[in-house]
Order: structure tokens, then sequence, then C-alpha cells
């Protein structure tokens, strides 16, 4: 199968599908850290999704959709800066819409909560202790020509427990303990890729699920 992983530059889930043998790209307007440039196309997910795929999982920019920001967009307190804020916030919408109406039989696009949850209504609401990794990041999909992942908390006759027990294993400066995602904050660049990336349980399931 050919698969497009749009917005990725950590390859984590482009490597998953490319285990299970398919052919699978991720996609992004920065270099791979992946260690695989051989599976990466470094242009603009706008050109890439013109060419024919079985499958797309995107990945879009959460810095303006995500909830986290909401307080930015307060006129009366950020003034001009909030006006440009609520400009971006619409483009990101707009692209975000692009990807999902994109001429591709099976699409994901995931998301953290956000603006579009109130415009468009997820299919599912994942965590990543539901596949194996003990954290907490609520994230959003939206499936289309897709089944949800499966996913369970306890083994039947047919699969084996997937849920594991998430707890907060991150010490920060305080003392205080966190999960994953609230103990790596900062606005560097190496911060957001490693808050953006997908953890490996999510990865692998998307690659024998969906695969």
């Amino acid at each position: 199968m050919k698969v497009l992983i749009g917005c990725e530059e950590s390859q984590t889930v482009c490597k998953a599908f490319r285990a299970r043998g398919h052919e699978a790209y991720s996609c992004d307007i920065q270099q791979c850290s992946g260690g695989h440039p051989e599976w990466h196309l470094q242009a603009s997910i706008m050109e890439i999704i013109k060419i024919k795929w079985d499958l797309a999982i995107f990945h879009p920019p959460c810095t303006y959709l995500s909830h986290a920001g909401n307080g930015y967009f307060n006129v009366s307190k950020y003034g001009d800066k909030a006006l440009k804020r609520a400009e971006l916030r619409n483009e990101a919408m707009t692209f975000f819409r692009t990807l999902y109406a994109a001429e591709i039989p099976k699409i994901c696009i995931e998301n953290p909560v956000g603006a579009m949850n109130s415009i468009m209504p997820p299919t599912q609401v994942i965590e990543p202790y539901f596949f194996g990794d003990g954290h907490k990041k609520r994230t959003c999909l939206w499936l289309k020509g897709l089944p949800p992942l499966f996913h369970s908390k306890c083994d039947d006759m047919f699969s084996k427990c997937t849920h594991v027990a998430a707890e907060p294993i991150y010490i920060d400066k305080s003392g205080k303990k966190r999960f994953f995602t609230d103990a790596i904050s900062g606005g560097r660049e190496t911060t957001q890729k490693e808050r953006s990336k997908t953890f490996q349980g999510i990865a692998d399931a998307m690659a024998a699920q969906w695969g």
C-alpha cells in the first residue's frame, strides 16, 4: 500500500508502516530526523497530496488550533497580536479542511483538542496509554474511510490488553510529578518537535490495523 504521512519529520509513523512492508513516505517542509531521508519528501504537502495515495495520515501543526493558546486570542489584552493570531487560526482551519478533503480513499487527521472540535467533531479520541505507552496526551482523530483504532482494557479470546497504567513519571523543578507533555514545555523548536512526536504504540497500532 502507498502511504503518505503528512507533516511528519520524526518518521515515527512512516517507519511503523515500512516495518510492515508498505511503501510509506513522510512529508514535511523540514528535514527529517528519523534517519531515513530516502523515505522523506521535503516539500509542501499541498503538492504531494496531488499524487495518488492509498492512505494518508496527517499531523497538521496545532499551534493556532489547540485550546492551549486560547488566552492569546483576547483582543482587549493583546490587541493587534490577538487579531493576527485569529487570522492565523483561520488559515490553519482552512489547511485542516483541505487535507481532509484530499482525493485520497483513506484519511486520518491527528490533532489535540482544539478549534476544529466544535466544527468537525472527531471520529475518535485516544490516549497513548490505550496502546501501551504509560502517558496521557488526549489526541483526536478525524477519520475518512478508516475504522477507529481498536484498543482494549482487558484480554479477551481474540486480543490482548493494550491499556497500561498512566502515571505522571516526570518531576519538574518544583518537585511536582507531571506527564510527558506537561513536563516538556517551552517555545524552543526542539521542544515543539518532542511534544508533537507520535507515541510508538499509536504508530504501531495505525500500521497494524490500517495497513
